[in-house]
C-alpha cells in the first residue's frame, strides 16, 4: 500500500516533468530550425546585398513564400544585415583608411583638390539624402514592403540598368572622381528607399549615367553606400536587440551574411572587368514578372 502511495503522491511531479522534457526537446528542436533558417537568409542576403538586384527583394519574398514571416519580422531581417556591413568596411578597410588619412592631410594643408578630399566630400554629401529620406519614412511609420512594389521597382531598375549600359560612357576611372559624383550617386541611392530598388542596383546605374567605368562605378557605389549601410543599420539596433528569442538565429545569420557578402563583393568587381550588367537587368525583369505572375495565380505569401 506504502508503494500505491508513493506513486500516487510522486505522479504529479512525474507527469510535469516528462511535459517539461517534451518542450525542451520542441524547443531545441524549434531553435535548430530558426538557425537553418537564418543560415539560409544570410546565404540569400549576402549574395544579393551587392549586387544589383536588391536584397531587401529577395529577404522579403524568400521569407514569406516559405512561410517564415512570422519568425522572421522585419526587426530580425534587418539584424542580419549587419554581416553585410561588416563584409563591405573590411574588403574595403585599406581603400577607407586611406580616404580618409588622405582627406585628413588635405584638410591640414587646404588641398582641396587632392583624390581622397574629393571622394571623402563627395561620400559624405551623397550619404545625407538617403539617410534624410530613411528617417522621414521611420518618422512618418511608412511601410512600402509589399510584393507588387517590389516587382514593379525590380523592373523599372531593370530597365534603367540596362539604359545606363546602353547610353553610359565608360571612360572615367577612379581617380577622375568629383564631389559632384558623390552628390549625384547620393541622390541616385534615394531610390533604394523603394524596396526592390536595390542600394547597389540604384547607386551603380547612376554612376554608369555618369561615365563611371564599370568597375570604378561598382566600387564607388560600395564606398558610398557603406555609411548609409552601417547608419541605418545601428539605428535598428534597438529593434534588433528586443527580439530577444532569436538572438542565437541572428548571429548565425550575421555570420553566414558576411561570408556570403565578401564573396559577393569579391565576384562582383572581377566579373565587371570583363563582363557587363546585362546578365543583372535580364535576371531582375525575369524576376519582376515571376513575382507578377505568383501574385496574378495567387501564391500563398505573397497576396
Amino acid at each position: 500500500m506504502a508503494t500505491m502511495f508513493i506513486g500516487v503522491d510522486y505522479l504529479p511531479a512525474f507527469t510535469y516533468l516528462m511535459q517539461e522534457a517534451g518542450n525542451t526537446a520542441a524547443g531545441n528542436s524549434n531553435l535548430i530550425w530558426q538557425v537553418i533558417q537564418g543560415i539560409v537568409l544570410g546565404i540569400v542576403q549576402g549574395i544579393t546585398e551587392f549586387l544589383p538586384i536588391s536584397s531587401t527583394a529577395h529577404l522579403i519574398i524568400f521569407r514569406d513564400v516559405l512561410g517564415w514571416k512570422a519568425t522572421w519580422n522585419k526587426a530580425a531581417i534587418d539584424g542580419i544585415q549587419l554581416g553585410s556591413v561588416f563584409a563591405v568596411g573590411w574588403y574595403f578597410r585599406k581603400d577607407i583608411f586611406s580616404i580618409l588619412e588622405g582627406a585628413w592631410a588635405a584638410f591640414q594643408r587646404k588641398q582641396w583638390q587632392r583624390e581622397e578630399w574629393k571622394i571623402f566630400v563627395g561620400i559624405i554629401i551623397g550619404t545625407a539624402p538617403a539617410l534624410l529620406g530613411g528617417l522621414v519614412l521611420k518618422i512618418l511609420k511608412v511601410e512600402l514592403e509589399s510584393p507588387l512594389t517590389i516587382a514593379g521597382m525590380s523592373i523599372v531598375m531593370a530597365t534603367l540598368l540596362g539604359l545606363a549600359e546602353k547610353i553610359g560612357s565608360r571612360k572615367r576611372g577612379f581617380e577622375e572622381l568629383e564631389i559632384k559624383d558623390g552628390i549625384l550617386v547620393g541622390l541616385g541611392q534615394m531610390i533604394a528607399l523603394l524596396p526592390g530598388a536595390s542600394r547597389s542596383g540604384s547607386t551603380l546605374t547612376t554612376a554608369l549615367f555618369l561615365g563611371l567605368e564599370r568597375q570604378t562605378a561598382a566600387r564607388f557605389s560600395f564606398l558610398l553606400g557603406f555609411p548609409t549601410l552601417a547608419i541605418a543599420t545601428l539605428v535598428q539596433t534597438k529593434d534588433v536587440l528586443e527580439v530577444s528569442n532569436m538572438f542565437v538565429p541572428m548571429i548565425v545569420g550575421i555570420i553566414s551574411t558576411f561570408i556570403f557578402s565578401y564573396l559577393s563583393i569579391a565576384w562582383l568587381l572581377k566579373f565587371l572587368q570583363r563582363n557587363s550588367n546585362w546578365v543583372f537587368v535580364w535576371y531582375r525583369l525575369a524576376f519582376g514578372a515571376a513575382i507578377l505572375g505568383a501574385i496574378a495565380t495567387g501564391v500563398k505569401g505573397l497576396q
